[in-house]
C-alpha cells in the first residue's frame, strides 16, 4: 500500500513578532508521520491565503515570496525523490534532514564556483592566465545574477543542476543579459567546467551537459584592403589628436598588435633581433603569451613619430594611447572622413594584420600564428578563409579577361 505524501505551508500566529509579522512554516505529512520547519519567511496575517497557502496580491514582493515557496516545494519533493533513488527510508523526519543537509555534507553551485575560482587564481601565471580567470569571475557574477532571477534565491544545491537549468541559463545570458550566441555559449562553457567537477566528485550523479550543444557560429571577419589603408594613411587631418588616434591605429594594422597590448607596449620591448633590424618582444595581456613581431617599415615610421613625445617618455611607452572607447569613437570620424564604409574598431587592426598584409602576402599561416600570439593554429586558421575569398575574387577576374581574349581569338 502506498503511504499518502503531502506538503503544506502554515502560518503560525502563536509566534508572532512585535512588527505584526508572523513566520510561515512547511509542513511534511507521510502517512502518520509529521514533521515542520520553518521557512525563515515571515507575512501579515491579513495578507495570508490559507487555502491557497500563499501571499495574496500581486505586488512584487508577494510574487517573490510565492516563487521562494513554490522552490521550496520542489526541494521537498526532490528530497522525497532522492530517499528513494538512495533505498533510505522515506520518512518525514528523514526528508526534513535531507533538506537541512544534515544527512550528507552539502555542495551548493555557488560556493563551488567560487572555490574553483579561488584555486585558479592561485594559479595565475603558473597554469592560467589573469585574462582567463577574470572570464570565470565574470561568468560566476552572471551564475549568480541568474539564480537570483530565476529561483529568488541566493544559491542552489548541486542537485538542481539539470537540463532545463541549463536551458534557463541559455535563455538568460541571450535575453536579460544581451549576450549574443557566441559569448552565451562561451560563458556556458566555463560553467561547464565546474558542472563536470562536480560529477567527478560524485555530488551529482549524471552530467546535465549531456545532450547539450554548445556550438560556436561562425562570425564574419571585416578587414581593411590596402586601399583603404592607404587612404587612412595618405589622409591629412585638421586635428593633431585624430592623426595620433590614426597612426596608432596604423600600428596594429602593421603589427597585429591588440588595443591591450599596443596600450602596454613599452619602448623597451622594442629591440634588435637577429636580423639586427627592430622587433616587438612582449607578450599578449589577453593570455599572457610572449610573441616576437619584426617591424615593417610603415610600423617603423609610425613609431619614429613619437620618439619625442614626453608623456611616452616618462612612461617608457611607445604610444600615449587612449581609452579603447575614446580610440573607437574617433576611428569611427576617421572612416567617414576617409569615406570607408566599413564600421571602423580597433580590433579591425589586428584582424588586417593577419590578412591583407601578412597572409594575403604570402606569409605562411605559422609564423602569421606565432606573430599574433595566437597558443593554436586553429585560432589562425579561420582568417584563411578571407584569404580564400580573396584567391577566388582574384582568380574570377583572371577567368573574365582570360575568356575575353579567347572570345577576341587572341
Amino acid at each position: 500500500m502506498k503511504t499518502r505524501f503531502t506538503t503544506s505551508f502554515q502560518l503560525k500566529q502563536s509566534k508572532m513578532l512585535p512588527n505584526g509579522t508572523a513566520p510561515i512554516y512547511l509542513r511534511i505529512t507521510i502517512g502518520a508521520d509529521r514533521v515542520e520547519l520553518s521557512t525563515k519567511k515571515y507575512v501579515q496575517p491579513a495578507r495570508w491565503n490559507p487555502a491557497a497557502q500563499k501571499v495574496s496580491g500581486n505586488i512584487e514582493e508577494a510574487r517573490a515570496l510565492n516563487a521562494y515557496l513554490k522552490t521550496m516545494e520542489q526541494e521537498v519533493f526532490q528530497a522525497h525523490q532522492a530517499l528513494i533513488l538512495e533505498s533510505k527510508e522515506v520518512t518525514a523526519a528523514n526528508i526534513k534532514s535531507k533538506l537541512l543537509g544534515e544527512d550528507t555534507e552539502q555542495h551548493s553551485i555557488i560556493d563551488e564556483f567560487k572555490d574553483h575560482n579561488k584555486k585558479m587564481e592561485a594559479l595565475v601565471g603558473k597554469q592560467y592566465a589573469r585574462a582567463t580567470w577574470k572570464r570565470f569571475e565574470t561568468t560566476l557574477k552572471h551564475t549568480q545574477d541568474f539564480i537570483q532571477w530565476k529561483y529568488k534565491v541566493p544559491d542552489l544545491d548541486v542537485s538542481r543542476l539539470n537540463h532545463e537549468f541549463l536551458e534557463n541559463f541559455e535563455f538568460y545570458l541571450k535575453s536579460v543579459r544581451d549576450c549574443d550566441h557566441n559569448a552565451t555559449m562561451k560563458y556556458l562553457a566555463n560553467f561547464k567546467k565546474v558542472v563536470l567537477r562536480c560529477v567527478k566528485n560524485g555530488w551529482i550523479s549524471k552530467d546535465p551537459f549531456n545532450g547539450f550543444k554548445l556550438s560556436l557560429r561562425e562570425v564574419k571577419i571585416n578587414v581593411l584592403t590596402d586601399q583603404e589603408l592607404d587612404a587612412i594613411a595618405k589622409k591629412a587631418f585638421d586635428s593633431a589628436r585624430v592623426g595620433k588616434v590614426r597612426d596608432i591605429f596604423l600600428f596594429s594594422c602593421y603589427t597585429g598588435l591588440a588595443y591591450a597590448d599596443v596600450k602596454k607596449l613599452k619602448r623597451s620591448e622594442i629591440r634588435q633581433g637577429l636580423d639586427g633590424k627592430n622587433w616587438i618582444f612582449a607578450s599578449r595581456q589577453k593570455t599572457e603569451t610572449d610573441f616576437r613581431i619584426p617591424l615593417l617599415p610603415e610600423a617603423a615610421r609610425i613609431l619614429k613619430k613619437f620618439e619625442d613625445n614626453p608623456q611616452c617618455a616618462n612612461m617608457d611607452r611607445a604610444f600615449p594611447v587612449m581609452s579603447n572607447q575614446k580610440m573607437n569613437a574617433y576611428l569611427k570620424e576617421i572612416g567617414d572622413l576617409c569615406g570607408i564604409k566599413k564600421n571602423l574598431t580597433y580590433h579591425l587592426a589586428r584582424h588586417t594584420f593577419a590578412t591583407t598584409v601578412t597572409l594575403s602576402n604570402g606569409v605562411p599561416m605559422e609564423t602569421v600564428s606565432k606573430m599574433l600570439g595566437h597558443k593554436n593554429l586553429k585560432t589562425t586558421q579561420h582568417y584563411a578563409k578571407i584569404v580564400d575569398t580573396k584567391i577566388s575574387q582574384d582568380m574570377d577576374g583572371l577567368r573574365k579577361r582570360r575568356s575575353k581574349k579567347l572570345s577576341q581569338g587572341i
